[in-house]
């Protein structure tokens, strides 16, 4: 096992907290936990890989602020707006690196990127500042980056198919509803586990706070972390009413993980 970190750059939806022209309670809170940029994590394995997980829509404003400045790799859990916007600006780590970033998915996320994205994939008329350098790779199975294993793991975002991964005692399950029989086994003792939980009431692509909590309790991890929070679960009055080893995640937390080397 090898020793990384993990920094979860946004916690929240697609509209982010706060929320454009809204004045409840959460996106007036002066609390910093309780702001949430569209969800995105970089995993970070000293020596090894630096791998983004989707280019959120505020991935210019994530990358400064954690002083982000290598991105070996790119996987995409799936290519709804607030998960693959900020893709342009891969440039600057195609400007920095000199290199063009290989970027991982299944056949949907990479289709809809493509078609998303043509100006990046097609020969533009005219360059202007230039144009990310992608190369794209559909996820069949468990791979490796720079020596880091990875094991996708299928999930439902209502009727689309989507993604999940998993780096050695660590998994991220974002934007789901359901959890297929075939994935449980995959992420059967991991350490710490990320996983969305919208709100409280339901929702038809994603899991409500009790139903994440049940997938929790059902994985058994030592810590889970929900994440894609709408500004309707405050940070700290949600916390206090979660059970020992759940919590809300938050903009900027940074914990340690092990992964397994390929």
């Amino acid at each position: 096992m090898v020793r990384g970190t993990v920094t979860m750059l946004g916690t929240g939806t697609s509209h982010g907290v706060p929320m454009i022209g809204c004045a409840c309670a959460t996106c007036r809170s002066s609390d910093p936990r309780d702001r949430r940029l569209r969800p995105s994590i970089y995993v970070d394995v000293p020596e090894r890989a630096r791998i983004l997980v989707d280019t959120a829509t505020d991935l210019r404003q994530q990358a400064l602020e954690h002083r982000l400045s290598r991105v070996d790799a790119v996987l995409f859990t799936h290519a709804h707006a607030d998960h693959i916007l900020g893709l342009d600006d891969l440039r600057s780590f195609n400007t920095l690196q000199g290199a063009a970033i290989p970027c991982y998915g299944n056949r949907e996320a990479l289709e809809a990127i493509r078609r998303q994205f043509s100006y990046v994939f097609e020969a533009p008329l005219q360059e202007g500042g230039g144009v990310p350098q992608l190369s794209t790779h559909e996820v069949a199975g468990p791979f490796a980056i720079g020596g880091v294993r990875i094991v996708p793991v299928p999930l439902w975002h209502g009727k689309l198919p989507i993604l999940g991964f998993r780096f050695g005692n660590f998994a991220y399950l974002t934007d789901c509803n359901r959890i297929p029989d075939e994935a449980w086994t995959l992420v059967d003792g991991v350490d710490i586990l990320v996983l969305d939980a919208l709100r409280d009431t339901p929702h038809e692509t994603h899991f409500t706070l009790a139903e994440a909590v049940a997938a929790s309790e059902r994985i058994a991890p030592r810590r889970t972390y929900f994440t894609h929070m709408t500004h309707d679960l405050p940070h700290a009055q949600t916390n206090a009413r979660l059970p020992a080893g759940v919590e809300l995640a938050y903009d900027g937390l940074v914990f340690d993980i092990e992964v397994h080397a390929a």
